[in-house]
C-alpha cells in the first residue's frame, strides 16, 4: 500500500512540475506543421486560380479525400476522384482565402478554414461563401485535404 501510495505521489509531484507537457521543440514542430498546411492549403487556391478547380481539387485530394456537397450525399475516396474530373470549370474562377488553421497534437492532421469567391468568366456577379478542409500529412511530408466542404450565400462589399 505504501508503495502505491508513494507512485501517486511522485505522479503528481512530476505532473505539477510541468514534466508531461509538451517540449518547446514540439510546439515549435507543431507550429511549423500548421504553417505548412496553411501555406499548402494557400498553394490550392493559386492553383485553382492559374489551372483551374478541377486541376487543384485532383492535385490535392488524398486518395481516400471526401467531397461534402449541397443535395448529395458524401462522395468518398474514388467516386470523388471521379466527380472531380467530370467538372467543367472553364466558366469561372474559384479561389478562396484561408482565415483559420488547427492542427492535432501528433501533428499529422489538422484543418482550414476561410472564404471563397467564385467569378463566372461571362458575368459581372461574384457568389461569396465559406469553407473547411481537413488536411492529412502524407508520407512524403507534403499536405493533402481528405474532406472538404464549403456553404454559399455570405454577403461581402468589396
Amino acid at each position: 500500500m505504501n508503495k502505491i501510495l508513494s507512485l501517486l505521489i511522485a505522479l503528481s509531484i512530476l505532473s505539477s512540475c510541468n514534466f508531461f507537457k509538451k517540449s518547446p521543440k514540439s510546439a515549435n514542430k507543431l507550429i511549423d506543421e500548421k504553417i505548412k498546411m496553411m501555406d499548402a492549403d494557400k498553394a490550392f487556391s493559386k492553383l485553382s486560380e492559374d489551372e483551374g478547380m478541377k486541376s487543384a481539387f485532383m492535385e490535392y485530394i488524398d486518395s481516400n479525400g471526401v467531397l461534402l456537397r449541397p443535395n448529395q450525399l458524401p462522395i468518398v475516396g474514388a467516386n470523388a476522384i471521379d466527380y472531380l474530373s467530370m467538372q467543367l470549370d472553364t466558366e469561372y474562377t474559384l479561389v478562396w482565402e484561408p482565415k483559420g488553421v488547427g492542427i492535432a497534437q501528433s501533428g499529422d492532421l489538422g484543418y482550414t478554414y476561410g472564404v471563397y469567391k467564385m467569378q463566372p468568366k461571362t458575368i459581372d456577379s461574384i457568389m461569396y461563401g465559406t469553407y473547411v478542409s481537413i488536411w492529412k500529412k502524407q508520407n512524403d511530408g507534403s499536405w493533402r485535404f481528405v474532406l472538404n466542404s464549403g456553404n454559399e450565400g455570405l454577403n461581402i462589399n468589396e
